[in-house]
């Protein structure tokens, strides 16, 4: 927990677009790790994004920074780029494995309110989440994902 800014990639590779933030965080490493220096730590969350805020929580040493990136299926269009409000985030239940789900959002919302971490929250709208396994990004996620590249680094940047 010494790093002073978290990137955090959420989803699930094995269906979808809903594997946009995995990608997003190897594109990162593969493409820009000149820009990624020791203090910035981009990871693949996967499904366990969670138990990684639950360790910040316990830990005494908090991040500066967390950003972090997810599909959104609604109100967004296919490789269109949000940033989202933490206050904006429905608590439904859309899946064992959401961030829009409790006790992800209030995590999240502890760590805003009691802590001084700033939290970026950013959502790529997807075209295609399957309902079985099915892997493999659209075409309109993966022209997004050199564009919330740079977002993101811009948001390292101090």
């Amino acid at each position: 927990m010494k790093n002073k800014v978290f990137i955090l990639g959420c989803g699930n590779l094995l269906f979808g677009d809903d594997g946009v933030g995995p990608a997003v965080i190897d594109y990162l490493i593969t493409n820009f790790k000149n820009r990624l220096n020791k203090n910035i730590q981009a990871i693949d969350m996967g499904t366990s994004v969670r138990d990684f805020l639950f360790d910040i929580v316990l830990s005494k040493d908090k991040p500066k920074k967390i950003i972090i990136i997810d599909a959104q299926s609604e109100d967004t269009n296919p490789g269109e780029i949000k940033q989202i409000q933490l206050d904006h985030i429905s608590p439904k239940k859309i899946s064992d494995f959401s961030l829009h789900q409790f006790p992800t959002i209030n995590l999240l919302k502890e760590l805003k309110e009691n802590t001084e971490i700033d939290i970026k929250i950013f959502v790529i709208g997807t075209k295609f989440v399957p309902e079985e396994v099915c892997p493999g990004l659209s075409n309109e996620i993966k022209e997004a994902i050199p564009k919330i590249c740079e977002i993101v680094l811009k948001e390292c940047e101090v």
